[in-house]
Order: structure tokens, then C-alpha cells, then sequence
């Protein structure tokens, strides 16, 4: 048996340990992990399999447990919120993933915020967060193009990496981010360009910066309003209104706008080619649609980054139509149905479109 002054000792050596490893761990950043699906969760029948998956199927324990480096960066835990595959997601998601992370961003013992996505509509839950969520704490959206189960599978750098930035000060008012392949991009400016590479997302003015073996690389700030500067807050936001995307080219019928018409939209994005050029013989229709109090807004789907101009092309001013600015379709969709719940009125709408 061991003397008393030895026991002494030893019991002081072992409370000094604990003691030094709480302060260690509170010297971290607490970072909450919400997933909700995507490949990033997903799952091939082969090593082989980096395209043919079933995304959504690994929970996000799971996913935080296959990367124990993790607890060398910050004090992780995880909420599954979803699991779903992004293309699934619907306004009523976005709602609930929303309120849940303005939630957690009120927590003082929160640091950071990342959020586990499907590449599909990584870029509009990050623009909807973006505008609604009134934090100055890191919100980061990361996603994979390939399953864990795949050979040079991303997610797990892709998760680390976000993990990193979410506990970085340096992030701190930066709006929402989006980190995958290195690179650290504006939840406002990101899109996905490409469904079968890992530098699948690009941002058409440049990323915000990168981040490398756990640093972060900074070389631009956002200029748009976007959290704690957004006008428009989740806490009071109980329902979106729809709004829907028609796609335009060549030989392009009317038929999908009436329909969507029809089906209730408040607002139709016009999805044109070069500056959201509208077709002669659309132009009487979505006149017609506007008149019945529809509003009208001319975007662009060119892939590089399309940039529509006021009264170029159409005389918008005269027609009462909404130029999308550089907002591709889906961040167009994402900013109307947002401001949608603010304002009926096209030219306060219009300033939203200059202003995010």
C-alpha cells in the first residue's frame, strides 16, 4: 500500500491531469455538427462507386467518429436534423434547418455552426441561411461529390476543414461559408458547376479564401448584405411563399409559366439565355402575368456567371420587371421567396436584388 505523502502526490498529479484537460478543452471552439443527408452521408456497393451511391444513409455520429482528428480542433458534437438527399429538400426544410440554426447560434456556449448537405442544393441552403440568420458566428455548409465508401473520397477532409473554419475567429462575420476541395466560398456567390469532380463549386467573382492543413487563407470579404445586416430574420419567417423557376431557350413555349401560374406562384424567375433574354413571343405573356400581380424576374442561366442588366434586352422599367442582378436561378428563387414575406411592391423587391 502506498505511503500517504506518495497517495498525496499521486491523487494531486491525477487532479492536476483533469484539471489541465478541461482547460485544454475549453480553450476549443464548441462546434455543433447538423446533418442532413447528401453524399456526404452516403454509401456505395464498391470502393469503385464514386458516382452509382445511396446518399443519406450514414449518420452523423457515425460520420464524427470516422474522424477522430476532429477533437484536435474543437469540441464537436452532432444533431441529425435530416437525412435526406439534397434534391429533396423543400421550403418547409429550409425553415426547420433555419430556426434550428439561429437557435444554436444564440447558445454562449456555441461557437460555430456546420451544416452536412447534398451538393444539389448546397448553394441555395447556404443563400437562405445567409439571408436569414442573424449571427456573426461562422455558419458553414459542407457537402462531398463522393461517398466515404469511395476510393479518394472527399467528405472527410471536406468535414474537417469545415470544422476548422466554424471554430475559427477569424470567420466571425463573414456570412454563411461554404468550404469543400480547399477552398472556402460565400454561401452567396456559390454555385455548382460540374456533378462529376471534386472542384465541382465555384464562386463567378472568386472564393473568399482557402483552407489548409487546419489555416484558414483569406483574400476577399462579401460586399453584399447578408446575417447580421439582412433585413429579413428566420425568428419571424413562419412560412415561404412559392416561386417558381421556368427554364428558356431556344423554341421556349409558354407553357410552364402559365402553369405555374396557375398553380398559385407569386413569382415566376424567368431563366433566360445571355442576359435574361425574354423571347418575342414570351413577351406578351409574362406581360399578361404581371398585370395579374405576378412578379416578373429576368435571370440568367448561363453557367460562368450570368449578370443581367436593368432595361438591356427588355425595357423593364416600362413592363414592371425584376432583374435578377448576378443571382443565378436558384439563388434568385431562394432571394424572392425570402423578400416575398417582406414586400408585394416590384421596386423595393428590385432594391433587394441590388442590395443581396
Amino acid at each position: 500500500m502506498l505511503k500517504k505523502p506518495i497517495m498525496r502526490w499521486v491523487l494531486a498529479v491525477i487532479s492536476a491531469v483533469i484539471v489541465s484537460g478541461a482547460a485544454i478543452a475549453q480553450m476549443k471552439p464548441n462546434v455543433i455538427i447538423l446533418a442532413t443527408g447528401g453524399t456526404i452521408a452516403g454509401a456505395g456497393a464498391d470502393v469503385t462507386n464514386s458516382a452509382t451511391y445511396q446518399a443519406a444513409k450514414v449518420p452523423v455520429d457515425k460520420l464524427i467518429a470516422g474522424i477522430p482528428q476532429l477533437s484536435g480542433v474543437a469540441n464537436v458534437r452532432g444533431e441529425q436534423v435530416f437525412q435526406i438527399a439534397s434534391e429533396s429538400f423543400r421550403n418547409d426544410d429550409l425553415l426547420k434547418l433555419g430556426k434550428r440554426v439561429a437557435a444554436l447560434a444564440r447558445q454562449d456556449d456555441v461557437d460555430g455552426i456546420v451544416i452536412t448537405h447534398g451538393t444539389d442544393t448546397t448553394e441555395e441552403t447556404a443563400y437562405f441561411l445567409n439571408l436569414v440568420v442573424h449571427t456573426e458566428k461562422p455558419i458553414v455548409v459542407v457537402a462531398s461529390m463522393r461517398p466515404g465508401t469511395a476510393m479518394s473520397a472527399d467528405g472527410m477532409l471536406n468535414l474537417y476543414d469545415a470544422v476548422s473554419v466554424a471554430g475559427s475567429k477569424d470567420a466571425r462575420g463573414r456570412g454563411v461559408l461554404v468550404v469543400m476541395n480547399d477552398e472556402i466560398d460565400s454561401g452567396r456567390d456559390v454555385t455548382k458547376g460540374v456533378n462529376i469532380k471534386l472542384e465541382a463549386f465555384r464562386s463567378p467573382w472568386g472564393a473568399l479564401g482557402l483552407v489548409v492543413e487546419g489555416k484558414n487563407y483569406w483574400f476577399r470579404r462579401l460586399d453584399k448584405r447578408h446575417t447580421m445586416s439582412s433585413e429579413f430574420d428566420i425568428e419571424k419567417i413562419n412560412a415561404l411563399p412559392l416561386v417558381e423557376i421556368a427554364y428558356a431557350g431556344g423554341n421556349v413555349d409558354d407553357a410552364a409559366y402559365r402553369a405555374f401560374a396557375d398553380a398559385g406562384a407569386k413569382a415566376i424567375i424567368h431563366a433566360g439565355p445571355g442576359n435574361g433574354s425574354v423571347a418575342g413571343t414570351l413577351v406578351p405573356v409574362l406581360q399578361d402575368l404581371r398585370s395579374k400581380g405576378i412578379q416578373i424576374i429576368r435571370s440568367s442561366h448561363v453557367n460562368a456567371g450570368g449578370f443581367v442588366l436593368r432595361n438591356a434586352e427588355q425595357p423593364d422599367d416600362k413592363y414592371d420587371w425584376i432583374v435578377a442582378h448576378d443571382l443565378n436561378p436558384q439563388k434568385a428563387r431562394i432571394l424572392a421567396t425570402v423578400a416575398l414575406t417582406a414586400t408585394q411592391d416590384s421596386k423595393e423587391l428590385q432594391r433587394i436584388f441590388w442590395e443581396y
